[in-house]
């Protein structure tokens, strides 16, 4: 939708105030956004889409959208998407056994983070489940779930970890997102499968920074609270990771519509209150965050919330990044997130009414102004600090 005049005053006056805020204890090291593509074509009957046909059904960034955000906007940071039914086939399960996608992904990365200097955020888009993408988030078998008989094991995604970390392991701009959006399991068996993926990563001699998930999508106003069905609180198990070389952050997703969803084109939820809890929490556990998802629309109350969200994180040094959903090459007009009228992130895109997209009306209107240029990290490898 094209910018109306009351548009125009909230984002005038969103600017103001984030560029007051960006001057005041800004700590973010890492900045950027989502390269969602990696988990598309598999939606439907089980099997569909697998392994399926890369740059036609699925495919991980367009490099000249990657030029785009380092050349031009100077952010650090992509969160990039795969299934890891697409790395490990079926017919060999979850482990150390990965197909020619390994080596695309590779390239996606190694192109982010080589060529451009960035970082890179690796994602198995996965919701801690293995072998059923085709009715994410909830199809497939929880990994580690020793009641499932179709379920892979903790063991087999210490595996999984060890040989894709081997893949990256002298690339100091990768960091390692454990999985994406654990839901509706034993907050326990995350704590498990969290500290086999650092288990097996260290194993390598990987250094990089790493991002272990909770429970509930992950979500950070619900890190103190039961989920699911009766699920314990992440805040009671996720403060027992052992990392030996300290370089782990809590992974945290938060969006702002009225369910947590991303779903709506209204946002309604104040950041800042609702992740209250879970800054203290980390304040107590000498731990760091990384808020790798969280989005909004281009309506009045989400260009109000959004950059509001943004500079919380900014003014708590227990938040060291962030990446906003979502850009990707097969996006088009539709919408990642945050209503069907918006559209994506990815640059040069439209609407689905033939007007600017989410890049120009959410991320140039309201993201860019927040970000900190001058504290991004720019070389090293991936870390806390």
């Amino acid at each position: 939708m094209f910018l109306t005049k009351q548009l125009r005053l909230v984002l005038q006056s969103t600017i103001i105030v984030a560029g007051l805020a960006a001057c005041v204890g800004a700590t973010i090291l890492y900045a950027g956004v989502n390269e969602s593509g990696g988990e598309f074509g598999v939606f439907g009957s089980p099997g569909t889409g697998l392994p399926g046909e890369f740059g036609v059904t699925y495919d991980f960034i367009t490099e000249s959208t990657v030029d785009t955000f380092v050349d031009t906007n100077q952010i650090n940071f992509f969160r990039v998407t795969f299934l890891m039914e697409r790395m490990c086939p079926l017919a060999t399960g979850l482990g150390s056994t990965f197909n020619e996608t390994v080596h695309e992904y590779e390239d996606a990365i190694n192109y982010i983070t080589v060529t451009k200097g960035a970082y890179a955020l690796i994602d198995p888009h996965n919701y801690m489940r293995y072998n059923d993408p085709s009715s994410q988030p909830n199809s497939g078998s929880i990994i580690g779930d020793t009641t499932d008989p179709n379920a892979a094991t903790t063991e087999q995604f210490q595996e999984f970890w060890t040989e894709l970390a081997n893949r990256f392991v002298d690339n100091p701009n990768v960091v390692f997102g454990i999985n994406n959006e654990p839901h509706d399991m034993a907050t326990s068996l995350i704590l498990q499968n969290d500290q086999a993926a650092i288990n097996g990563i260290r194993s390598t001699g990987a250094t990089q920074l790493i991002l272990a998930p909770g429970n509930g999508f992950t979500g950070g106003h619900s890190w103190t609270q039961v989920t699911g069905a009766n699920d314990d609180p992440s805040s009671e198990w996720l403060n027992q990771i052992v990392d030996p070389l300290n370089n782990t952050a809590i992974d945290i997703h938060e969006y702002l519509d009225e369910d947590f969803s991303g779903s709506h084109d209204t946002c309604t939820q104040p950041g800042p209150t609702n992740l209250a809890a879970l800054t203290t929490w980390l304040q107590e556990n000498n731990l760091k965050a990384v808020v790798s998802e969280f989005g909004g629309s281009n309506d009045p109350t989400c260009l109000e919330l959004v950059p509001q969200l943004i500079n919380y994180l900014s003014e708590n040094d227990v938040y060291i990044g962030w990446s906003a959903w979502a850009a990707g090459p097969f996006w088009g007009t539709n919408s990642p997130c945050c209503g069907p009228e918006v559209g994506s992130l990815e640059p040069g895109q439209l609407d689905e009414e033939g007007g600017p997209n989410g890049y120009t009306t959410v991320w140039q209107a309201v993201i860019q102004p927040n970000i900190d240029l001058s504290d991004l990290k720019r070389s090293g490898v991936s870390s806390l600090s």
